[in-house]
């Protein structure tokens, strides 16, 4: 009877190792600890199971700040339970490269945690140059709650990941939500498309969630007629809000940008939609969108990305029906902060009225 409940443990301990979580999945994340104080190279790690045990895919990296220095690794390895040992195999492709710059190769292994989807490295690299060591720390999205849902009944939907947006669309155009969690209503199978705003590359992947909806939404109740109430007097207790333009310059609020882009982030859509009714209810008035970037990267780079940024505002203010003649864009670069760098909130816009 002993040696049967043994034989029992050993074969679920077996199972389990057996059945332990694929780390195969799109990763996005960063390396630092170098050696190079404060340096950070965003990375993204895309992996494959090959065999029981073995992965391959392609390692992706940047430069922190400088997204046109770019290496592309092939990487094998074999993972053991919760543990992954990659090694580069060779260089795939190189951007940006100098004869004062090389890329450190060697073996990583990683830790994975599944309660996160997190991914721990640390590189042992080949001694050349300063090569020496690296730590590693990827996320990746993946869905944690039920993939099929009842209709038109209160859910929350749930996803790994760090700094995750939701959008309607593959195209990124419709944002719905942010963070792990969204509470929602489905009347049908719906695709969702998140990405994850944690060192962001150019690179980086959108991945596709499709909640499945299972029975019919409830007949909609017809509403009994109601009598339209006479108008209400101005609230003077709670009054609108204040007016973005003035004739200084006026920093939007939550108006910022991904880092390296002129793409905006989908936090500061409401001030521009503010700034937008304000235009059209005061058609005479002109203003100028001023463009400004962190002390990150090159100076002349950093100078053209600041007249991007204001060009993406101007162009959303179009889209909304401002006409484009009414909107002129400046870029100052780099050269006024606002807060010591790095900080993102150097990555903004001002508006000004020029009447």
């Amino acid at each position: 009877m002993k040696g049967s409940i043994w034989y029992g443990i050993l074969a679920l301990l077996m199972t389990g190792q057996v059945r332990a979580q694929s780390l195969a999945g799109i990763w996005q994340g960063v390396e630092t600890d170098t050696g190079e104080r404060g340096a950070t190279w965003p990375a993204e790690l895309r992996l494959q199971k090959s065999g029981s045990a073995g992965m391959f895919g392609v390692l992706y990296q940047e430069v922190g700040g400088q997204p046109f220095i770019t290496v592309t690794f092939q990487v094998k390895g074999t993972q053991t339970g919760n543990s992954l040992r990659l090694e580069h195999q060779q260089k795939l492709s190189e951007t940006g490269r100098t004869p004062f710059s090389y890329w450190c190769e060697g073996f990583i292994r990683f830790t994975y945690d599944p309660a996160l989807e997190k991914l721990t490295g640390h590189a042992t690299y080949e001694p050349v140059g300063d090569c020496d060591v690296g730590t590693f720390t990827f996320y990746r999205v993946r869905l944690k709650s039920a993939a099929t849902v009842p209709a038109a009944i209160e859910t929350t939907l749930r996803v790994s990941g760090r700094n995750v947006l939701w959008y309607a669309d593959a195209s990124l155009k419709q944002p719905v939500n942010t963070g792990n969690t969204y509470r929602t209503k489905l009347t049908k199978t719906t695709t969702f498309y998140l990405t994850q705003g944690y060192y962001p590359t150019r690179q980086s992947a959108v991945v596709p969630i499709t909640i499945r909806v299972t029975g019919a939404a409830p007949p909609a109740k017809l509403k009994p007629v109601v009598p339209i109430p006479a108008p209400l007097p101005p609230d003077t207790a709670r009054p609108a809000p204040a007016p973005i333009l003035a004739p200084a310059p006026v920093v939007l609020p939550n108006v910022l940008f991904k880092l390296g882009t002129p793409d905006l982030l989908p936090e500061g859509i409401p001030v521009l939609d503010q700034l937008a009714t304000e235009l059209r209810n005061r058609p005479t008035l002109k203003v100028r969108v001023a463009g400004h970037t962190d002390k990150i990267g090159e100076p002349e780079k950093n100078q053209v990305l600041s007249e991007q940024r204001a060009e993406a505002v101007k162009n959303y203010l179009v889209k909304a029906g401002i006409p484009a003649e009414r909107i002129s864009t400046i870029g100052y670069g780099d050269a006024r902060p606002l807060y010591p760098s790095p900080d993102a909130r150097n990555r903004r816009v001002e508006v000004e009225d020029i009447k």
